[in-house]
């Protein structure tokens, strides 16, 4: 059978943009002459909706589009998602065959995420359709589950349609997952998912098809949006690339900032460059999404700022043709010291005075966001957001986390990957020891334990979710353990207040990692 599998960037809350691109998919040639389309799951309307899904009006928006596909699908036959009220269930998850002007099948998603919960009603799962004489098995990616335990009719195809959001390890096991059902079932698979970003999430695509031996007909690029058809019944196999989590992560990150942006209608930003790699991998990843021209940097030495930091920051501008200004804040500092002395009256500067520092930087890139329309960037990675190691409202700020899914030690991994091939990123900015310089002499060393150590043990707590005595277990110093838990559980009120990250991590603060306050 051939079959038109479309991997396309969906627009939440926008059924009629989206109409507008399926119909002109539709008219290609390539969908012509295949026997089925294959697109995204929630194609009509997009993922995650969270509470739209409740409004009447973005239903009956989503399926008056699909009224208007149904009516044009003479001679056609293809799948579309979206949110459906179904007669003595309520609203589902739907996956919808559309063939000669007709419904020929509603799939209604039965496993659903917790989100989903709230506002769809579960459904059937899995359903099979007889199309052109073969037994096509049509369901949403978590509902496959179901075909690994056995099926009530052997199906000659599979089309799973996915909505998948990205984590670093999510393709291979998605690949991992589609090879065992084919093997388990003999049957030949088309898998299709979207890509794009919707706030914090990110879609990679990885769409691909099956023949029933195991062998991959095609691979679409992640990340891209891509449509192919392709002849189940043939034999031989595409080369299949498999790239290393690392260059997903890079393109993950590259493609939410820029999907970020241009969808909220947004195009400049702002960045605090310290010198130190945090800040330059936030910078080496805006530029690359927005172009240089639409980044902006600003270095704002103190007087504990050392003279390699400022040359740092600016060696990494020109090597990715980034303007920037250099916006000292001593003087700033020294007034605002003033002011609070009467205050103060003759306590000894503490955390204090380091805290006043990072807010006067955060209040000077929110004056240039403001006066000049560009978002700020906020450079927080995941290991410091862990330990609360940062100042709200200082150099916490921002209107989206880049990295603040990556650990210090995947910051790193990412760096010297971005500088593969040639210096994007000063190797100093790498190699040097990391530091605030917000006092004579300081290192994050100061305060926190090696980030390799430290990021190992917040790994076992966070992703794998062990608990102290477990890490323990493990081998680990009990004291180490036990002051780095503490941390985490102690700035979860911090954590809180945070920009909204791009998720890349299967634990995300907020999103995946949620618990009580106190």
């Amino acid at each position: 059978m051939n079959v038109h599998i479309v991997q396309h960037n969906i627009l939440t809350n926008n059924p009629e943009e989206n109409l507008r691109w399926i119909m002109a998919e539709l008219d290609t040639k390539e969908s012509r002459d295949a026997l089925l389309t294959v697109f995204p799951a929630c194609t009509l309307c997009g993922y995650p909706l969270f509470g739209s899904a409740a409004y009447t009006d973005i239903q009956k928006r989503s399926q008056a589009a699909l009224q208007q596909l149904v009516a044009m699908s003479e001679h056609r036959a293809f799948l579309v998602g979206l949110p459906l009220q179904v007669q003595d269930k309520g609203l589902c998850n739907a996956i919808v065959f559309v063939q000669n002007c007709a419904i020929r099948a509603i799939v209604t998603k039965k496993y659903l995420a917790p989100d989903e919960q709230k506002y769809f009603v579960r459904g059937e799962g899995v359903q099979s359709v007889n199309f052109q004489g073969q037994e096509i098995a049509i369901g949403f990616y978590e509902d496959l589950k179901e075909l690994t335990k056995g099926h009530s009719e052997q199906p000659d195809m599979i089309i799973c349609c996915g909505c998948n959001i990205f984590e670093y390890n999510k393709p291979y096991s998605i690949r991992y997952r589609m090879h065992k059902i084919v093997e388990n079932l003999n049957a030949s698979l088309v898998f299709v998912n979207r890509i794009g970003g919707e706030g914090p999430f990110l879609f990679a695509g990885g769409s691909m098809a099956l023949n029933a031996a195991g062998s991959v007909l095609c691979q679409f690029p992640y990340f891209e949006e891509y449509s192919q058809s392709v002849d189940l019944q043939l034999l031989s196999s595409c080369e299949d690339e498999k790239p290393e989590a690392v260059e997903l992560v890079y393109k993950a990150l590259v493609m939410g900032l820029r999907e970020y942006f241009s969808k909220n209608g947004l195009r400049r930003c702002v960045i605090g460059l310290s010198g130190g790699i945090d800040s330059a991998l936030v910078c080496a990843l805006a530029a690359a999404a927005l172009g240089p021209e639409n980044v902006h940097g600003i270095l704002m030495p103190s007087q504990y700022s050392t003279d390699h930091s400022v040359k740092d920051a600016e060696d990494l501008a020109n090597n990715l043709g980034v303007k920037y200004d250099i916006v000292p804040i001593k003087e700033c500092f020294d007034t605002l010291r003033k002011a609070m002395k009467p205050v103060f009256g003759d306590r000894a500067e503490d955390v204090t005075e380091e805290n006043m520092q990072a807010r006067i930087r955060g209040n000077i890139l929110m004056a240039y966001s403001n006066k000049f329309g560009a978002l700020v960037l906020n450079t927080t990675n995941k290991s410091e957001a862990a330990m609360g190691y940062g100042t709200l409202y200082g150099d916490s700020c921002g209107a989206i986390s880049v990295i603040g899914d990556l650990y210090k030690t995947e910051v790193y991994q990412l760096s010297e990957w971005i500088n593969r091939d040639s210096e994007i990123i000063p190797w100093n900015s790498i190699h040097k020891a990391p530091s605030a310089e917000l006092r004579p002499g300081q290192k994050d060393s100061d305060s926190l334990p090696d980030y390799t150590l430290l990021d190992t043990i917040l790994n076992l707590h966070i992703e794998e979710q062990l608990s102290q005595e477990e890490i323990v277990e493990e081998g680990y110093d009990p004291d180490l353990v036990a002051t780095v838990l503490r941390k985490v559980r102690q700035n979860e009120w911090k954590r809180l207040q945070f920009a909204p990250q791009l998720k890349v991590s299967p634990m995300t603060f907020g999103l995946d990692r949620r618990v009580p306050i106190s």
